[in-house]
């Protein structure tokens, strides 16, 4: 079995200290997919964390791989290693060139949304004016499925969300979100969300963050009653984890 973490935070700075992902490596966690930048952070801050981040990962070959394929993640997690990827939050980093999307894959980029909390030329957020995939975004939603990419949703508004899961032609996530039927909040999910997202084969990963779960001090018993609520909706395979946490 393969444990992966579909979200994990560190500073958006090139010099960023892994060790709360070392943390994760030693908790058994096999592939942890790294935010690299998000709607608001420029091209140019999201080029040097990724770089930055590269260079710490193979500056440690004995405890990170930066992954490419699920061959690669099997074979770092049978010689003990933690597998790698990034994780892209909104569109606004591709300038509105679909082309962006091969080049963020080819530096580690592993999956990605496209809009973080409000609207942009691409796609709806959670917490504006209900929009729908745009033409770009169709356009977007394309390129990601062309370049292996995973297609998530987390931080999308609801119309956009179902949008870009008939639009997808390849499995859809949401790597940090919970149900909404459990804790009202915008960036929360609804059973038609969590379904749709299921029928694409997808997975809703359960995130860790304090306000998603409607406790202070969130515990493990917090998440996995989340995590149950996805489970007894639409089946265990389709339930993760992914805490948001660093």
């Amino acid at each position: 079995m393969i444990n992966w973490e579909a979200h994990a935070c560190l500073p958006l700075h090139p010099k960023a200290d892994f060790a709360p992902i070392d943390r994760l490596r030693g908790a058994g966690v096999n592939y942890v997919s790294i935010n690299i930048g998000m709607d608001m952070n420029p091209v140019s801050q999201v080029m040097s964390v990724i770089a930055g981040f590269r260079a710490t990962i193979a500056a440690q070959p004995e405890r990170y791989v930066l992954a490419g394929s699920v061959q690669d993640i099997e074979r770092a997690a049978a010689n003990g290693k933690l597998a790698i990827g990034f994780d892209l939050e909104g569109a606004m980093p591709l300038l509105e060139q679909p082309e962006m999307v091969a080049l963020y894959s080819t530096l580690g980029v592993r999956q990605m949304h496209l809009a973080y909390n409000r609207n942009n030329s691409v796609a709806g957020g959670c917490h504006d004016v209900e929009q729908g995939l745009t033409k770009l975004g169709h356009r977007v939603v394309a390129a990601i499925n062309a370049a292996g990419v995973l297609m998530d949703c987390s931080h999308t508004g609801r119309r956009c969300s179902l949008d870009i899961m008939a639009a997808s032609e390849q499995p859809v996530i949401f790597s940090h979100s919970n149900p909404l039927a459990l804790v009202e909040h915008g960036r929360n999910v609804t059973d038609e969300q969590i379904r749709a997202c299921a029928a694409t084969g997808g997975v809703v990963c359960v995130s860790g963050v304090s306000i998603f779960l409607d406790s202070r001090t969130p515990t493990a018993d917090d998440v996995a009653k989340h995590a149950a609520y996805v489970a007894s909706l639409v089946g265990v395979a389709h339930v993760g984890i992914g805490l948001d946490i660093s």
